[in-house]
């Protein structure tokens, strides 16, 4: 295999489970070179430096500092300070992931220079032109050399959208792979112990809440806190409350009712997110990563969503989908949220070895089928 140097460009939270997988991949190969750019999308501790220290990844080589932005300034400003680098580094391929800002700042440049762009976690879709994350899964999809898909459905919408089947690569769930590995280190953490304050950890709903159709409309935000408020009568709910959201909640000057039962938190860290979520008995929340995560655990799940770019959790039954909104939110936990916990599911390439997969496309050529 002849040397290779590859950039693996991260920004946000989800970015970093998503990597860590291939960094350790690609470490076992004398022969490649991988460089970690951060744009700075995610900025303070409890949204980046804490992940990279509990996921294992080394400091990133290059720290672009871009911070908090409007979509257009966040995409501009990162995309003038990768322009110089990938021009000085000259990599053979250009490694983007998920779906954030960052992302398709990174396949845009790399494109317009010519540099082989591979997409990790290609191929979702929600359908719902209104999020900023399908722009850019769209977007970056279509600059792609390589489409490195994490489930089967995924073919289907690139076969939709005149993606050659040659590029397009059944790899895996890298986010599996990070949440695997890290497995006996939440069992082991006394993190959940702490929220509870050496109380017994029994039933209870986990609740991450920051997409900007749910948080920045006061009262859409007003209603789906007063769901969770309603949650809380019947069980404890804990509540890492993203800054965006805390910003906004601050705004409302809202109160509960059941105060004694929420648990409002600050951001937190990879091992101690995964460490409550194992044990949750529900979690309601707008992330994508969490209905991957919840599925893979057997956890049931709520999404406040009207769609979501992982319909696989739905067909295998952890996840359901829920309007944002007091009603719906109240009804679904009535109707889902209260059964116990669902079978666990058993899905193609969530098997913890995508990063490996990965890295075999890039280094080794191989091609993973995807019939």
């Amino acid at each position: 295999m002849k040397a290779r140097t590859l950039i693996s460009v991260v920004g946000a939270r989800p970015n970093f489970m998503k990597l860590a997988p291939v960094v350790r991949a690609t470490a076992r190969r004398d022969q490649v070179k991988h460089i970690i750019v951060h744009t700075g999308q995610h900025y303070d501790a409890g949204m980046s430096d804490s992940f990279f220290e509990d996921l294992g990844i080394p400091a990133p080589d290059h720290n672009l500092g871009v911070g908090s932005a409007t979509h257009a300034v966040q995409t501009a400003e990162t995309m003038k300070g990768l322009e110089p680098l990938f021009l000085d580094l000259a990599p053979d391929a250009v490694l983007v992931y998920g779906d954030v800002n960052s992302t398709v700042a990174a396949a845009l440049v790399a494109a317009k220079l010519g540099i082989p762009v591979v997409h990790v976690e290609a191929g979702l879709r929600s359908g719902d032109w209104t999020m900023p994350e399908e722009i850019n899964r769209v977007v970056t999809d279509r600059l792609a050399d390589l489409l490195l898909i994490p489930s089967r459905d995924a073919v289907e919408h690139l076969r939709n959208e005149g993606v050659p089947r040659e590029r397009i690569h059944m790899v895996g769930n890298v986010m599996i792979d990070s949440l695997v590995r890290s497995l006996e280190r939440a069992k082991d953490s006394d993190f959940p112990s702490k929220v509870f304050e050496g109380a017994e950890v029994g039933n209870f709903c986990l609740v991450t809440m920051h997409r900007p159709g749910n948080v920045d409309d006061p009262a859409t935000l007003r209603s789906i806190l007063d769901a969770i408020d309603h949650i809380g009568a019947t069980m404890p709910v804990v509540f890492p409350v993203h800054p965006r959201t805390r910003a906004q909640i601050d705004r409302l000057n809202w109160t509960a009712k059941n105060t004694d039962n929420l648990r409002f938190l600050q951001p937190i860290g990879y091992i101690e997110m995964l460490s409550l979520t194992r044990l949750a008995s529900l979690v309601v929340t707008d992330s994508g990563g969490l209905q991957e995560e919840t599925t893979y655990l057997g956890v049931s799940c709520l999404t406040v969503r009207p769609n979501t770019e992982r319909p696989i959790t739905v067909v295998e039954g952890t996840n359901r989908l829920v309007e944002p909104g007091y009603d719906a939110i109240v009804a679904a936990f009535s109707e889902f949220g209260r059964q116990g916990k669902p079978e666990r599911p058993t899905i193609d390439g969530w098997d913890g070895n995508a990063g490996e997969r990965i890295v075999q496309v890039l280094c080794d050529d191989m091609v993973f089928p995807i019939d």
